[in-house]
């Protein structure tokens, strides 16, 4: 009898300890808010405004090896296994007609130190990389500083 009355009251405060927890924090997300903000998962919210991205006014690097900035706007380029939009202006080839900057003579180079005469696989897809320069406050704050200089 003594044992079945302290399993009562050990589930009892089980459950009370879990109701007032679901009271203090509904969902029980532990007070953490998420970069959705205090959106749920299950609901949908408006989609962000569109990053304002600068013509042709290319930013200094924040970083030694840092890939350099896209500074044009990539809305619709197609980069997959059949295409790639970026080598139609970037590649040997074309980028002094286009007014563009070449490819990294690293970029035609493989696993095996093997230079190719065309892109390496493993820097076909530029977007692993290369991303577009934005107009944007950081998502969280820090005390990242650039660096002073790359020369």
């Amino acid at each position: 009898m003594k044992k079945l009355l302290i399993a009562l009251l050990s589930v009892g405060a089980l459950i009370t300890g879990v109701a007032q927890a679901e009271l203090d924090n509904p969902g029980g997300v532990g007070g953490v808010e998420s970069l959705r903000g205090a959106t749920l998962i299950e609901s949908s919210r408006p989609a962000d405004e569109m990053k304002k991205y600068p013509r042709e006014q290319a930013f200094d690097s924040d970083y030694v090896y840092q890939p350099p900035l896209i500074p044009h706007n990539i809305r619709n380029y197609e980069v997959s296994l059949n295409a790639n939009k970026c080598l139609s202006c970037h590649s040997w080839k074309n980028a002094k007609e286009m007014g563009a900057t070449k490819i990294s003579v690293t970029h035609f180079i493989n696993r095996e130190d093997a230079v190719l005469a065309d892109v390496s696989p493993r820097r076909y897809f530029c977007l692993q990389c290369h991303v577009p320069q934005a107009e944007a406050k950081p998502l969280i704050q820090n005390e990242f500083e650039r660096v002073n200089s790359l020369r």
